[in-house]
């Protein structure tokens, strides 16, 4: 007898990774963790130690070190964006019309 290969069911993403496991609060995550990145790149690219970076963003470096590893609980997107302002970026919030086809607005945040 042939075997019968499993077929996985693929479903396309919503473009949020959170939203599609069905947690809370998924656009605030999303946020959360593109404004970490892009922190992140930044520390990286700077080759920053985790203590020169707590310096730099003026928290401890117990807290860099949850950052640096996406552990973003007690971090808000407020104190994110306040991060990147100390690392000498620029952060801009534009605020414009959904496009018709797309239901619901979103928040959406692209590191330039």
């Amino acid at each position: 007898m042939p075997k019968t290969k499993n077929r996985i069911e693929v479903v396309p993403s919503s473009g949020n990774v959170f939203a599609d496991l069905g947690l809370p609060d998924a656009e605030e995550k999303q946020t959360k963790a593109r404004l970490a990145f892009a922190i992140n790149e930044i520390v990286r690219r700077q080759r920053l130690s985790q203590v020169e970076a707590g310096r730099r963003l003026n928290v401890n470096q117990p807290k860099v070190s949850a950052l640096l590893n996406y552990q973003l609980r007690g971090f808000s997107v407020e104190r994110l964006m306040k991060f990147l302002t100390a690392l000498d970026r620029d952060v801009e919030i534009v605020i414009h019309h959904r496009p018709r086809a797309r239901k619901g607005g979103r928040i959406l945040v692209t590191a330039a």
